[in-house]
């Protein structure tokens, strides 16, 4: 299960299917060094997306 406290790079290390996700919500900085350490919750409020409807694709 993906969690908000998890980190963006842990996410694509455990499941790199979800990336595609990600870009469409509006987080095309995936790839940034910096990124990689923000969790789900920060790297949301970062972007302006709503966490729990993320989570909610993420974890389908």
């Amino acid at each position: 299960m993906i969690e908000k406290t998890m980190t963006i790079g842990e996410l694509l290390e455990t499941a790199p299917d979800k990336t595609d996700i990600l870009l469409q919500a509006g987080m095309h900085c995936i790839g940034c060094p910096a990124s990689l350490m923000e969790t789900i919750e920060e790297a949301c409020a970062v972007h302006g997306i709503d966490v729990d409807s993320l989570l909610t694709e993420l974890n389908k």
